[in-house]
Formats: structure tokens, sequence, C-alpha cells
């Protein structure tokens, strides 16, 4: 099977060279990993001592921060070296000030995987949620290298528990230890004869909570809100913005809309404001405005959402009316109530919060406008149903705590 898995890398690999003359996405792909080596070559020598985190992408790199954060207190001498497989992690993190070589991860081909390895020489090794490269695997295991899985999280539709799924479980046994997010994925792995497995939870809890001890003050938010009630929209995709715009377009009062759209392109934004039947303030023209006098504003730069959510009685998250939601715990860690749209069964947070009732579904337009209606005028019943979110968020933390009194007793 490696033999098979092998030429199908390889065939990948040369395919991928073609694939930048159609996609600007492929194009960072793939002249972004031209530029591993030569990072690692820079920032990291023959006699220092590494530790290598692996994420797929930036939602996998922000839910392992708290987890290198403290490795980086255990270990002060090592340095950290972090790999993205995704372009949409990679840019956006790519000058974090928390590792010392930040860099593509080159595709899993044998070849790749040993000069990587040779030039990170990591004493230790965390993958991030998921992502299991065979050879990478393969060779950490052969070189006695302790690799963990942390924040893991398995389904049974997932290869390693099919009948035809040896290759990949045997993948699995270059782990030393899988901490997992719920017992659903360890009882899986026991029933594959994985015993080195623990629940210890979701770190992002860890993550979002950190959001709590930070300065969030941002004046504009506060000189645009006053005392009126305040709905932030984040991570809108246009379904989400169609909808909201017919409640903010039927909606007669004195609370304030704050859009911060998942596309910020200038032409999704002109779309957006298009559809409001009201005076709309950018961002990015809130200078010299009387911010008061509107009721409605889009946030057309990145950044700044989490921020805006301390300021939030409530919060719609966008996605639940396309592919899927987006972050509930960043706008549930401040103990308001949260909004979101059918899609959200991969997530095992939006599940557990929908169930405590402290996250409300809308299952289409009507019942959106219905739930956004009883949150604004039921005071009481916002007031309760947000802190059934912030006290979920408080329930799950210190998975970090665990994972590390594990690797270091």
């Amino acid at each position: 099977m490696f033999v098979i898995y092998n030429i199908l890398i390889s065939v990948i690999e040369i395919l991928l060279k073609v694939t930048p003359l159609f996609s600007k996405k492929m194009k960072l792909f793939i002249d972004g990993r031209k530029q591993t080596f030569a990072i690692l070559q820079k920032q990291i020598h023959t006699a220092d001592k590494t530790i290598w985190f692996h994420a797929a992408s930036l939602g996998e790199y922000e839910q392992g921060i708290p987890v290198i954060e403290a490795v980086k207190k255990q270990y002060p001498n090592h340095k950290i070296v972090v790999s993205f497989f995704s372009p949409s992690g990679y840019e956006v993190r790519k000058n974090n000030t928390l590792a010392d070589a930040t860099v593509y991860l080159p595709l899993d081909t044998k070849a790749n995987v040993n000069a990587f390895l040779k030039a990170v020489h990591p004493e230790m090794v965390f993958f991030i949620k998921y992502e299991f490269w065979p050879n990478y695997l393969n060779a950490l295991k052969n070189q006695n290298i302790p690799t963990y899985l942390i924040s893991g999280i398995f389904r049974s539709n997932q290869i390693f528990f099919k009948p035809y799924g040896q290759f990949y479980r045997k993948a699995l046994t270059a782990f030393q230890y899988f901490f997992v997010q719920n017992s659903e994925s360890e009882q899986l792995l026991k029933n594959i004869a994985f015993e080195n497995v623990s629940v210890t939870g979701d770190t992002r809890f860890d993550r979002v909570l950190q959001i709590l001890d930070r300065d969030n003050t941002l004046d504009f938010i506060a000189n645009f809100k006053q005392n009126e009630t305040l709905v932030v929209i984040g991570s809108s995709w246009p379904v989400d913005e169609d909808y909201i715009s017919n409640f903010i377009n039927q909606h007669e009062s004195t609370t304030k809309f704050l859009f911060a759209p998942h596309n910020i392109k200038p032409e999704q934004i002109a779309m957006l404001r298009s559809k409001i039947n009201q005076e709309v303030i950018l961002f990015s023209e809130k200078d010299n405005k009387n911010l008061s006098n509107f009721n409605v504003m889009i946030i057309d730069t990145i950044g700044i959402l989490t921020k805006i959510y301390s300021y939030a009685d409530l919060a719609y998250v966008g996605g639940g009316f396309e592919k899927g939601i987006h972050n509930i715990l960043e706008p549930a860690t401040f103990g308001i109530p949260v909004v979101i749209g059918p899609k959200f069964k991969k997530f095992d947070e939006a599940i557990t919060l929908t169930t405590i009732k402290g996250c409300l579904v809308a299952d289409n337009e009507t019942s959106l406008h219905q739930i956004l209606n009883k949150l604004i005028v039921d005071t009481d019943f916002r007031k309760a149903t947000g802190k059934i979110s912030g006290d979920f968020v408080k329930s799950n933390k210190n998975a970090t705590l665990k994972i590390i009194n594990h690797i270091i007793k």
C-alpha cells in the first residue's frame, strides 16, 4: 500500500506544478513551499533543540496556541517550528511571534519528509486536531521522536475505522499519545486497539478564554453603540446577509447592527450595503463621523472581530446557511447568546451548546427573524441564554493543562 500511496503523492506533486496557472490560492500553495527549506536553514541550526507543531490551517493554529505557549514556558531553550498545510493558515500567521520558524509543510513524499526532518530535527512533535501524513508519521516512528495528537477528534466514518483502513491505522501507531476532545473519539481509538488515549477536551476553550484577559477596548464601537442593544453579525456569508438585511429593513427600533463579513472584497461590501434600507457606515469611513447617528456598521477590515464581540448583546455567527458555521466560541466566551444557521453538525461545541440552549438555531429566514426579535425584545431571555453560553465555555477550560501535565510527568 505504501508503494501505491507514494506513487499517488508523486503524481500529485507533478500535477500541482501547473495549478498556479488557474488559481491564486494554489500559486501561494506551490510558491510558498519553495521557501520552506530556505527559512529553516536561516532560522534553525544543527545545534538547536527544536519542537515542531503542525496545523492544517488557521483554525488549527489558533487551537494550538495555548499548547505552544505552555510548551515554550516548559522548554524555554528550545526553538519552536510551526508548519501549515493550507495558504489560508500560513499567509495569515507566517509572521507570528510564537514560532522561531513558520513554514509550509512540504508534500508527503519520502524525499521531502527526510529533508524536512533533517532540517528541523525535532525532539517532540505535535499535530493539532488532525492531518495524518503516512510518510511523516512513519519517519517519526522510525526515528523514535515522541509525537502527540492534541485536541484530536475522530468520527466513525473515517478510513481508520473501516475494514480497508489498515494502512492508515498503521500510520496512527506513530503517536505516543492521543489527547482527544470527546469520549466518542476515545472509544473509536480503543476499538482499534489504541489504549494510549484520554479525553482532555478542546484547547480552543483555553484560547478563547484568553480573550477575556486582554484589552478589548475599541472606542469607535463604544461611540457607535452608545447605550443601545448591539447585534453583531460575525463571519457572514451572502445568504446570512440577505436574511439579516431583510430583518433590519423591517425592524423599527434603535437597535444597532454590526456586520463583520467573511468576505471583505469591495464588491461584496458594496453588495451588502445596497441591501440595507438605512444609512450604513463602513469601518473605513468612520473617522470624523458621528457614529452614534448610524444604526448599521460594516467592518471592511480583518483582525478585530473578537474585540467587537465584547461589545455585543447577542451575536449571529455566519456560515450555517452555506458550508458550515464559523467560530461560535469567541462570542460565547463573552456570555452572550449565539444564533446560527442549520449547518453545524460537524462541530461538537455547537451540538452541545445548542442542546443546552446557549446557542439558538434558525432553520430558515422566518425562524431567524423570530429568534432575533425574541432576543432583542426579551432582555431576561437574552441574559439567561447568554449566561448559558459563558458558563459552557468556562466549564470546558484546562485542556492545555491536562496535556502539559501528562507530557512532563
